[in-house]
């Protein structure tokens, strides 16, 4: 099991999968905007973004607030440290993926959902709704953090994704880039359904390599820019806290991602699953 069966009966010989692609999301599909099952999804991915937001800020201004060595009995390894604030995020990822995979898909990421209609996996209609769901879940999420914790958010900057000093914009978009190709690459390939019937005997939640893939990226980018990878996280925060700095720095927050995952989707829609080679086959046996 887990393999194209080839089954050879009376001389006459096909292939017979033990799974099943599911067909490709028509690019306009008006009827989605008839069907309670769309708006509930959207609900979703807002309510999840917001959710996002309010731990992760929460927790990068928490760290700033510890490790911030002009306030008396602090130290710089106060505090959950880069590694904790990557957990945070990682974790946080898992947990919504995980609690709105039935329900959505758990995207939570403007880019995700971009890949994913780049890879015909969603229409454009639902990518649309998604997208600004997300950015209204991200600005409502920060809004909650300095709401709560509004001396230390101003403080300490609300948690905003620029680009760090030392640091090129050149370096600082491709570090964005990368960063969302790995995550896009990994959740195209945790949902791939041939992987899914392959390794069916291994119990392994799909969330799981999504939020251990955010955690790494962060452990990597967020020395440049704090990480990024989800043009929403940046948005709503940049919003809410709303410097001139960061607004010029926003546009490699939705660039970088925007182009890593549609590399992502290419890659892995068109080149590892040949689904360019395939619908080609298909035209040429209709001709």
């Amino acid at each position: 099991m887990g393999k194209d069966v080839e089954v050879q009966e009376q001389g006459a010989e096909f292939s017979a999968k033990d799974y099943q692609d599911p067909p490709p999301a028509p690019l306009f599909d008006l009827g989605e905007l008839t069907k309670w099952s769309l708006y509930r999804a959207v609900i979703a991915e807002f309510v999840a973004t917001l959710l996002f937001l309010y731990i992760t800020v929460l927790t990068i201004i928490g760290y700033s607030r510890q490790s911030d060595t002009t306030i008396e009995g602090n130290t710089e390894c106060d505090g959950v440290g880069v590694l904790g604030i990557a957990w945070a995020f990682g974790g946080m990822i898992f947990i919504l993926v995980y609690c709105t995979a039935g329900i959505s898909g758990g995207h939570i990421n403007p880019a995700v959902t971009f890949g994913l209609f780049v890879g015909r996996k969603v229409s454009l209609i639902r990518a649309l709704l998604y997208i600004i769901a997300q950015c209204l879940g991200a600005i409502c999420g920060a809004g909650l953090a300095k709401g709560f914790q509004t001396s230390y958010y101003n403080r300490y900057k609300g948690g905003v994704n620029m680009v760090s000093e030392g640091y090129s914009k050149g370096t600082a978009l491709g570090a964005e880039i990368i960063g969302t190709f790995v995550l896009v690459y990994t959740v195209f390939s945790a949902t791939d359904p041939k992987r899914s019937a392959r390794d069916s005997h291994v119990p392994v939640l799909a969330p799981l390599p999504i939020g251990f893939a955010v955690f790494m990226v962060h452990l990597a980018t967020i020395p440049i820019t704090g990480t990024g990878i989800n043009p929403a996280r940046s948005f709503g925060s940049a919003v809410i806290y709303n410097d001139e700095k960061i607004w010029d720095d926003q546009w490699i927050f939705w660039v970088g991602p925007i182009i890593g995952a549609t590399i992502a989707a290419i890659y892995h829609q068109y080149i590892l699953r040949g689904s360019a080679i395939k619908a080609l086959g298909s035209f040429r046996s209709n001709a």
